[in-house]
This record gives structure tokens, sequence and C-alpha cells, in this order.
């Protein structure tokens, strides 16, 4: 099966983190995984995302399922947090919330810095993913673990204080002022 020797010519993820470079870009490792994986794997790994929707569907790995409604629960949690923080309702309930998932997204809504809290939950989001990882490093679950942490790790890779701040100020200024104001420091 090609799935082997994908899986053998993958660079390691274990050192890549928030400021190294990755071994592997995101299209780069999907062109290899196409050309070498059958199509049900090929459509499940290709249908990986990091917002997984409300309405749980079963992808038919439970690799995915656990990880789409751990983050699907992990988000609703975070919404019920900072809606509660703002002093605002949140119909949506949270879903099924350990004890830690809980303790992370309130240390997250507390923090001054946006930017770090972001840097956090991508962190926790990490540390569960390890929780799933796969035994058997030739199996199709590893590819699809491969994938979550390489989107993570591109994800916290693109925060940038500045492009942040900037945005911050459009939308800060068009909320205050109409239109495309930006307000200055």
């Amino acid at each position: 099966m090609n799935q082997y020797y994908l899986i053998a010519q993958l660079p390691s993820l274990e050192t890549a983190g928030e400021t190294t470079a990755l071994p592997i870009t995101e299209e780069r490792f999907f062109e290899l995984c196409k050309s070498n994986l059958g199509k049900k794997a090929w459509n499940a790994l290709s249908g990986l995302t990091l917002v997984p929707k409300r309405q749980n569907q079963k992808s038919g790995y439970p690799f995915i399922d656990k990880w789409n409604e751990w983050e699907k629960n992990f988000r609703l949690a975070l919404a019920c947090a900072r809606a509660e923080k703002m002093k605002k309702t949140f119909e949506e309930g949270t879903g099924e919330v350990c004890a830690k998932q809980l303790l992370t997204v309130r240390k997250a809504v507390e923090m001054e810095d946006p930017l770090e809290a972001e840097r956090y939950l991508t962190r926790a989001r990490l540390e569960f993913l390890e929780t799933l990882r796969p035994a058997d490093p030739f199996s199709e679950t590893m590819l699809f673990y491969y994938a979550l942490k390489l989107k993570l790790i591109v994800r916290i890779q693109q925060f940038d204080q500045r492009k942040g701040q900037s945005e911050y100020r459009k939308i800060y200024g068009s909320i205050m002022y109409g239109g495309d104001q930006e307000v200055k420091e």
C-alpha cells in the first residue's frame, strides 16, 4: 500500500513550533497524500478542518470524529466564556465540556493580550491532539493526526502582532466612525 511509503517520507513535525520553519508545506503534504491514498481516506483527509461543523456528521473514522467533537465543544465553551465575560447570553450551550477545557477557556478569556490567548488556545489544541496520537505510525489515522498537527502549527505561525493590531484598528475605526477609517494609536 502506498500509505507506508508516504508516511515514511514525511518529515517529522516534532521540532516544528511557533518560531521554527516547517519541514513541509500543507500544499506539499496534501499533494503527496492525494497521489498515495485511496478515495475514502483522501476524502476524509481533505475534509479535515480546524473548524468542524456544529452538526456532527460521522466521517467513518473514529479519530476524526473524536477531534471534531472535542473541537466543537471547545469552541462552544470558548464562545460561552467570552459571552459571559461581556455579560451577554449565549444560547447555543456548551456541549459536553470537561473540566480541563473549561479551565483552559476561562484562563484564555481572562488574558489581557489576545495574541497570547490565541497562542495558548492553539497549544491546548495541540496537547489534546497528542492524546489522540495513534499507536500505529503507518496507519491512515497517523496521516489524519499529521494533517491536523500541521494545520495547527501553520495557524500558530500565522499570528502576527503588527497585522493583528492594524486589523483591529480598521475594524474598531469602522465601528466608531463608519467606513474604512483606521483608528491611530
